[in-house]
């Protein structure tokens, strides 16, 4: 079990519940439109935002986005240590740094001294793409050794400088670096891991390669935040997490659907209907399983592990709790039925 961080109002590591993360991809300069798309995020269950801060003039939307959310908020910082200084002091809630690209260790030390002082942990981001030079002659290339020395490295320093609220990532664009690599990391020390596969891509494929990454190491019990980058809308990112967590059964709000992939033996239109009873369930939060099935065959059998699920048939369909059939319904009822059912469970 990782060690526990404070971030904000959330608590990260130590077991409990994996946090969901995003970022804003708004200018920063626009604090506007900024501020709307962190109100939207926190909406949509994002648990911890993070915002690039590449300038003095960035360091404002940290207090615009505070007086309209209670989301935690993480300031990402590359190159200038006097931004992470000025928002600690504007009241960040968590820094995100390559202490390689900061500067001097004095420099690093003065990071760390001012986030000790507020309670402020400090992520290690590392990446493919920020691997140190002498690291990358060392190795040949990015592998997953490779991203873990750098990120050891790092936290060298921030414990020389008796710092230990850290979060480490070590994120690559490949997935089976990623994976191998935080297998390592958790094996090397126990601070907790935000985990990620970084430029993942567009939201079809980014979701299939996060979901294998994310996914595979959170089956492992290794990862206690996790960030879906996707190359889209951050609030599909959220989506896309929160079904990631609920695959493997570590996300207890929202409904789950459990669809057959129809054959020859169906005789509704269930594509159609899979797709209804998906949007109508975005809004519930009702921790249940729900179940739209092609026909009897592999109906109620099938799926008795549902909470409530319709089988179709010829023009109508059977709905069931829990493997038993509780009555026949006209297709055209079929979702005004099942939701209604559903809300009275």
């Amino acid at each position: 079990m990782t060690r526990t961080v404070k971030v904000g109002n959330k608590v990260l590591g130590g077991g409990n519940p994996v946090l969901i993360q995003s970022m804003l991809n708004v200018p920063a300069n626009d604090i506007e439109n900024s501020v709307r798309q962190a109100v939207q995020l926190e909406q949509a269950g994002c648990d911890i935002l993070r915002a690039a801060i590449p300038d003095m003039q960035a360091v404002g939307l940290i207090r615009a986005i505070k007086e309209k959310t209670e989301i935690p908020l993480v300031a990402d910082i590359h190159f200038d240590y006097r931004l992470a200084l000025a928002s600690l002091e504007t009241g960040i809630d968590k820094i995100r740094i390559n202490p390689g690209n900061i500067g001097s260790k004095e420099r690093i030390k003065e990071v760390a001294d001012a986030c000790k002082a507020k309670g402020v942990p400090i992520r290690i981001g590392v990446n493919s793409g920020s691997l140190e030079k002498h690291v990358l002659e060392k190795y040949g290339k990015v592998t997953p050794e490779a991203l873990v020395e750098s990120a050891l490295y790092h936290v060298g320093l921030l414990e020389e400088f008796d710092f230990h609220d850290i979060v480490i990532s070590l994120k690559a664009s490949d997935v089976p670096t990623m994976i191998e690599a935080y297998r390592l990391m958790s094996e090397a020390c126990g601070y907790p891991l935000h985990l990620g596969v970084t430029e993942a891509g567009t939201e079809r494929m980014g979701l299939i390669k996060s979901s294998v990454g994310i996914g595979s190491l959170l089956c492992d019990g290794i990862g206690d935040t996790i960030r879906v980058s996707l190359t889209a809308d951050p609030v599909k990112e959220i989506a896309a997490a929160r079904d990631i967590l609920k695959a493997i059964g570590k996300y207890d709000k929202g409904a789950q659907i459990v669809a057959c992939p129809t054959c020859g033996r169906t005789k509704i239109d269930l594509i159609s209907l899979a797709n209804q009873v998906e949007r109508a369930l975005e809004t519930v939060e009702k921790p249940i399983k729900v179940a739209v099935m092609g026909c009897a065959v592999n109906g109620p059998g099938e799926a008795r592990e549902a909470d409530i699920g319709i089988a179709g048939g010829d023009g109508c369909a059977l709905l069931f709790k829990k493997g038993e059939i509780l009555r026949k319904i006209r297709e055209e009822d079929i979702v005004r039925e099942l939701l209604e059912e559903i809300g009275r469970m």
